[in-house]
């Protein structure tokens, strides 16, 4: 059986930071097993002398090529090169831009950057990470109802990943560990405003989880029950009847991305707004 891995380049061009190129073309590359991706990213191409360096680069190391660039003559220009080089070369904002063309008809503004504008929405994301930052895994909670959301779990149920996931889009999140003997701050019970929600998982999935943290950590002295499936089983069963008890949703993310746990989150959350 070949178990080789193969390789090609991958130029992901970009007038911005290149996040939405290196978030499409990743999802993109996953499809494919035994196949990676070498990247090379090539952010804030705004005038020709930046895309010469680029486009040195592509000669150099051919391979697919994906942009992101709004104006018109630096994407033709890279359109050219590329066909001359006979390799593919794909705008993955062109489709997008098209039919928000024809169903708005208006045209672009041709604006390099504009999601990342200085906008009220940028400065509310960085409040909400440095929210979601000062109150992890159970820090500052006399303040919880300053948050949009709180989330509960106990260990290795991806709190803070979600949290921050959470964050970047703008909702402030405080995360608390539900430990075994050890009570949720008291202020948790006073909150009045943001959703609580419970995130659990399968006591296999959290003891594989909890197994490999232990082994990465090279710890030989710890407390057997973190890892043991009856007791992590106990854990999650207090986990259960708290959120039970105080009518809180829970969500089990033994097989949910941090991407799907967080829309999952979300909806709670629009729900929880209106009422």
């Amino acid at each position: 059986m070949n178990t080789s891995t193969n390789f090609f380049h991958l130029h992901l061009i970009s007038d911005s930071t290149g996040e939405t190129l290196i978030t499409v073309a990743r999802a993109a590359a996953a499809q494919y097993e035994k196949i990676e991706p070498i990247e090379h990213i090539h952010p804030l191409i705004r005038v020709d002398r930046h895309l010469d360096k680029a486009l040195v680069e592509i000669e150099q190391f051919p391979g697919i090529v994906l942009y992101t660039l709004v104006n018109p003559d630096l994407a033709a220009r890279l359109d050219r090169f590329c066909r001359d080089q006979g390799l593919p070369c794909v705008s993955v904002l062109a489709p997008v831009l098209d039919i928000f063309r024809s169903f708005l008809n208006v045209t672009e503004t041709w604006r390099a950057g504009a999601q990342h504008s200085l906008d009220a929405d940028y400065f509310k994301r960085i409040e909400a990470m440095n929210f979601t930052m000062a109150h992890d895994d159970g820090q500052l909670p006399h303040d919880l109802d300053e948050a949009d959301v709180v989330i509960l779990g106990v260990s290795r149920t991806s709190k803070t990943p979600t949290s921050i996931y959470l964050a970047n889009r703008g909702i402030k999140v405080a995360n608390i560990p539900i430990v075994p003997e050890i009570p949720p701050p008291p202020s948790l019970f006073l909150v009045t405003k943001p959703l609580v929600v419970g995130l659990i998982a399968s006591p296999d999935r959290i003891a594989q989880i909890r197994e490999n943290r232990v082994l990465a950590m090279g710890s030989k002295a710890f407390d057997t029950t973190y890892v043991d499936r009856p007791s992590i089983a106990a854990e999650l069963g207090t986990m259960r009847r708290l959120c039970a008890d105080h009518d809180w949703p829970v969500i089990d993310v033994t097989r949910r991305s941090i991407e799907e746990t967080a829309a999952a989150i979300t909806g709670y959350l629009r729900t929880h707004r209106r009422g």
